[in-house]
């Protein structure tokens, strides 16, 4: 079984420095370009089942991959795959965390989580949840899962080599990939940070940060 674990594509508040968590932001163009290269570079893989968040900028984003690569298959959303609440941080820019918030960074399972928000415990509760349970089912079929970046981080978090670096030394690239394979309930992680599209489009707004 293999697992294609995606981070949508750019929005306006990404490329603005800007917490989104659960505001339901859309792709800008330049997510929808990069979608659609995404899309057209995975033609050639069979994907039988496609999880999504249920915020538009996952939903749009496996739909654009799945129509660019061949597949007609129905995007299915889950909840428990949701980027993580960031509560009174919502809608404001990273330069505004404080000292405190760095630790979402930095030390992220010490992180107490922002006022109103999800804790990193609480994102990886439910997002390894629903990782397990596709592979508990293990039959051998290929699936595209549609999150976010924190949510991502946390799904395959027990699967690291090392736990502590919650988020595998950077956050995630909009369209970037892990990939995860499983066989008879065993996963393993055989790619992260993968991109299908030339790496010169990358932008990484946490770089100055």
């Amino acid at each position: 079984m293999r697992i294609y674990i995606v981070r949508h594509g750019e929005t306006v508040l990404n490329a603005k420095g800007v917490f989104q968590g659960r505001t339901d932001e859309p792709l800008n163009q330049n997510g929808r370009d990069l979608a659609e290269m995404t899309g057209k570079a995975m033609k050639g893989i069979h994907f039988d089942r496609c999880f999504s968040s249920p915020l538009d900028r996952a939903k749009e984003t496996a739909s654009i991959i799945l129509r660019e690569s061949g597949n007609d298959i129905p995007v299915e959303t889950d909840d428990r795959v949701i980027e993580m609440n960031f509560g009174d941080m919502e809608g404001k820019p990273f330069s505004e965390m404080g000292d405190e918030g760095l630790k979402f960074y930095f030390d992220a399972f010490h992180f107490a989580g922002f006022p109103n928000g999800e804790t990193i415990q609480d994102v990886c509760g439910r997002t390894q949840e629903f990782l397990k349970e596709i592979i508990a089912n293990d039959d051998g079929k290929t699936c595209l899962v549609s999150t976010h970046g924190c949510a991502m981080r946390g799904m395959v978090n027990y699967l690291s080599d090392n736990p502590a670096d919650f988020w595998f030394g950077r956050a995630p690239y909009n369209c970037s990939f892990t990939i995860v394979e499983a066989e008879g309930g065993v996963a393993r992680i055989t790619d992260i940070n993968k991109v299908y599209y030339d790496e010169s489009l990358i932008k990484d707004p946490f770089a100055k940060k």
